[in-house]
C-alpha cells in the first residue's frame, strides 16, 4: 500500500512518491531531526511478508553501507514500523537513468563518466 504524504517512519515524514521497482517504491521524505531532504525505499508488502525478500532486502542495506563512491547513494538508516521495512538515502536531484535513455543512447564519454 502506497504511503500518502505526511506519514511517517519513525523521525522521517513522507514527502512525495520517486517511483517504484520490482523491490521497492522509493519516496522523497523529510528527515525531522536533521532537517534534511532524504529518499526512503520502502519494500513492497508482498515481499515483506516473505523471509528471504526481507533478508534480501537486509543484504541490499548491508552492501549499499559497505559502498562510498560518488555515483552510489549513500545509506542513512534501516528501519522497521508497523510491518514496513524501510532504507533511509541520500536523496539526489535529477533525472533517473531510465528518463534519460527516453532521449537515446548515452555518448561513450558520459557512460564511462557514469561508470568511474
Amino acid at each position: 500500500m502506497p504511503l500518502a504524504p505526511g506519514a511517517r517512519l519513525g523521525p522521517y515524514e513522507i514527502l512525495a512518491p520517486i517511483g517504484a521497482g520490482g523491490m521497492g517504491e522509493v519516496y522523497r521524505a523529510k528527515d525531522t531531526r536533521l532537517d534534511r531532504t532524504v529518499a526512503i525505499k520502502v519494500l513492497p508488502e508482498h515481499l515483506a511478508a516473505n523471509a528471504e525478500s526481507r533478508q534480501r532486502f537486509e543484504r541490499e542495506a548491508r552492501a549499499v553501507s559497505s559502498l562510498n563512491h560518488p555515483h552510489i547513494c549513500t545509506l542513512h538508516d534501516i528501519g522497521h514500523q508497523d510491518g514496513i521495512d524501510f532504507l533511509v538515502m541520500e536523496y539526489l536531484e535529477g533525472e533517473t537513468l531510465q528518463a534519460r535513455l527516453t532521449a537515446g543512447p548515452l555518448p561513450t564519454d558520459q557512460v564511462l563518466r557514469y561508470a568511474i
